[in-house]
């Protein structure tokens, strides 16, 4: 069996981090060694960097937010992914270059083709083999955020910022097989019963 690339992707408050160690445990139960990172992130630069990037005092402009999204990018994948996927291990990531899509592109406005050009630039050629979508009215996401913690620079935008990065993400789905669109709003058991089943697809394309 090859190693795979798995990405979760979803709006703030869309409940990704619920199912990671779901994932993690089914992973395991296959005989699958995975490695789980994070963007922004998943390096000791990407920390460095994903903290400037949710720090509500941080004052960048939008370029400079999407250049460093994608210097943090550029390290996990010299770092980990890559090594990872060439030594045979599964690389499942909370969030990936459809974030950017989304959140700088959709959210913020900056052009898709600009955004395009550092995606063929830094990941040469590198995508995921399957993207978890999960997917919540922002109405929702919303009243799951206010419930939680202290929000971070993200999160704190205003609804119409989550519904064009909601639109964003939905588009990217529409366009690209690799999705696999999950509707957030069920119980955690049948969300959890349709990622086995998108993971038990993807081994059996062997």
């Amino acid at each position: 069996m090859r190693a795979r690339f798995l990405t979760l992707e979803g709006i703030d408050g869309a409940g990704k981090s619920t199912h990671l160690s779901f994932i993690a445990d089914w992973l395991k139960r296959q005989g699958i060694d995975a490695v789980f990172t994070r963007e922004p992130g998943g390096t000791p630069a990407g920390e460095k960097l994903r903290q400037m990037l949710l720090d509500r005092d941080s004052r960048l402009s939008l370029d400079t937010e999407t250049l460093m999204v994608f210097a943090s990018r550029q390290q996990l994948i010299a770092d980990v992914i890559r090594p990872a996927l060439e030594a045979g291990r599964w690389v499942v990531s909370d969030r990936f270059t459809d974030a950017t899509f989304a959140y700088q592109g959709g959210g913020r406005g900056v052009p898709e083709e600009r955004i395009r050009v550092l995606e063929d630039w830094v990941q040469q050629g590198l995508q995921p083999d399957l993207t978890l979508l999960l997917d919540v009215p922002q109405a929702v996401a919303g009243e799951r955020m206010a419930a939680s913690r202290e929000l971070d620079r993200f999160e704190v935008e205003k609804s119409d910022f989550h519904q064009r990065v909601r639109e964003a993400y939905l588009a990217r789905a529409a366009r690209y097989p690799r999705f696999c669109v999950l509707d957030g709003t069920r119980s955690i058991e049948r969300i959890q019963a349709d990622i086995a089943a998108a993971l038990d697809r993807l081994i059996k394309e062997d």
